[in-house]
């Protein structure tokens, strides 16, 4: 990465934030440009990337192929792979960047960030295309992806600046009292797959632009598109070491980082079980260890949209069929389960049947509606939660097999298994793939203690016509993001601060107006002046 040098040439944004628009991609010219995109990534598949370590490039003797989950025969990139020896290079270059970079002016490192968002924006065809083939997303699913990071890039550090002006309620007589909101330290960032844009770049930004200083450790599955973003900071000037890009298994090195007495906080997305391991060591005091050590955690959900007897059936039906299997379920916002009042419950069923297999699958590169599941690990599991669901009494209404019409890779029928009874396991379980559990329920009380009774509470929406079910829906579905009369997917940062309750996590609400708090800490200063 580039060394300090005076902030490039961005404008500080002093507008208001203004969401990224999506692309319409049934306009001819869009879908163009993103055929162009694809084949342009298509002549870059194979590349060989290194760890960047305080800006050295380092290569390992072990590697990580990361692979396309359409076509598993072709390589997206090799990637050195960090192990844990190389956590100490990793946290003495965060450490001795974060000298600098902490007392680096807050007008600088926002500039820094709105110049990344520049640099996605002139390139946000290419960097969608390179998530085609990585994570197997089509067009629309990652061009919303990526409009998100550059949504990140455009909030947070509006948000470090408020933060910067901050000013405590009260001013005592003959005292000047200031309020500062300073960076914590090194921290581990630790994303999934399934964003490998927007989780993974939203939380590195959040980190940075307050001042803190990162080891940045992307999913097996998706380290190139972390590597490309890596490429937009260098070139927006970020200093080295500020963001240290290591690739490594999370048992070996990501643990390593996790337990290290010199990391200050650990921002996680993933599942409940690495999730509650991360707090789990994080919460164990190491040798030289001054801190309690912070954990950001978002841990997933098992996610229901409620239709009521009143509600819009047709819009009904298409908000669940777009939750359940947008980007193939894979969504930790993703429908799993729609509870469907007995009265409407089999018009429901025979609307959803049809709507479903309307969905297209296939290679994204060629857009299809839906495309592969990530990896054959998970089309595996996936399958066993399928076989599960009907020994349990689960009646698959379509789908409920790998498609292997769609071509060599990972993929796996859009399936909904209708009848599935409350406290099964695929109602209980988060299954993280393109499969719809349906529940009948006897009414709108019955829905509602349904859709509560799970470890989790992310997402949930509720179809209705009915204020004071509405009302009530708010009052009592105790989730983090509920929505109404419209999918439990798609939060637009700003709008809908995301995050949730139980075992979904600490709550975190990125995007919100109170995330930067996380990676800061409040210092009030008393300055006595007569």
């Amino acid at each position: 990465m580039a060394t300090m040098q005076a902030p490039p040439r961005a404008r500080i944004h002093e507008g208001p934030f203004v969401n990224e628009p999506l692309t319409d991609f049934t306009r001819e010219e869009n879908a163009r440009k993103m055929r162009a995109a694809v084949e342009e990534v298509r002549g870059q598949l194979g590349r060989e990337y290194d760890l960047i370590i305080g800006g050295r490039r380092v290569k390992t003797q072990d590697k990580i192929k990361s692979i396309n989950p359409a076509k598993p025969s072709e390589l997206v990139g090799l990637f050195q792979k960090a192990g844990k020896e190389h956590v100490e290079p990793a946290m003495e270059a965060a450490l001795k960047a974060f000298e600098s970079w902490s007392r680096t002016s807050v007008e600088e490192r926002a500039a820094i960030v709105f110049r990344t968002a520049e640099i996605l924006r002139e390139r946000k065809f290419e960097y969608a295309a390179w998530m085609v083939f990585e994570v197997g997303k089509n067009y629309a699913e990652a061009d919303a992806d990526i409009a998100e990071l550059i949504d990140f890039c455009e909030f947070y550090p509006r948000e470090a600046l408020r933060l910067a002006k901050a000013e405590p309620p009260v001013q005592l007589p003959g005292e000047r009292d200031l309020l500062m909101y300073i960076p914590l330290g090194v921290g581990a960032v630790i994303p999934p797959w399934n964003f490998p844009s927007a989780i993974m770049g939203g939380m590195t930004l959040a980190s940075i632009v307050c001042g803190n200083t990162v080891i940045l450790k992307p999913s097996s599955d998706s380290p190139a598109i972390a590597a490309k973003f890596v490429e937009a900071l260098e070139e927006a000037g970020l200093p080295e070491g500020v963001v240290n890009f290591c690739p490594g298994a999370g048992a070996s090195f990501g643990n390593a980082v996790v337990a290290h007495p010199k990391t200050r906080f650990i921002a996680f997305t993933g599942s409940r079980e690495v999730g509650l391991d991360i707090n789990k060591r994080a919460a164990e005091q190491a040798p030289g260890q001054v801190w309690i050590k912070r954990t950001i955690l978002e841990m997933g959900g098992k996610d229901a949209i409620i239709v009521d007897a009143d509600a819009n059936l047709d819009a009904a039906v298409d908000g669940v069929a777009a939750a359940a299997f947008g980007f193939s379920g894979q969504k930790c916002s993703a429908c799993s389960r729609a509870i469907i009042d007995e009265r409407i419950y089999d018009k429901f069923l025979e609307r959803l049947k049809a709507r479903v297999e309307k969905i297209t699958l296939g290679d994204p590169a060629k857009n299809p509606g839906m495309g592969p599941v990530i990896n054959e690990g998970s089309m595996k599991s996936i399958l066993e939660y399928i076989e599960a669901g009907q020994k349990q009494g689960g009646r698959v209404l379509t789908g409920g097999k790998r498609d292997s019409n769609a071509g060599e890779g990972w993929f796996v029928q859009p399936t909904v298994i209708a009848d599935v009874k409350p406290g099964d396991r695929i109602e209980q379980e988060e299954i993280f793939g393109p499969v719809l559990a349906v529940i009948k329920s006897r009414n709108f009380d019955d829905a509602l203690q349904i859709a509560n009774d799970t470890e989790f509470g992310l997402t949930g929406a509720v179809y209705s016509s009915s204020k004071d079910k509405l009302d009530r829906a708010i009052r009592e579905f105790h989730v983090g993001n509920l929505y109404i009369n419209r999918k439990c997917t798609g939060a637009i940062v700003g709008a809908h601060p995301f995050g949730g309750f139980n075992m979904s996590g600490t709550d975190s609400k990125s995007g919100g107006p109170d995330y930067l708090y996380l990676f800061t800490q409040a210092k009030s200063v008393g300055i006595k002046t007569t």
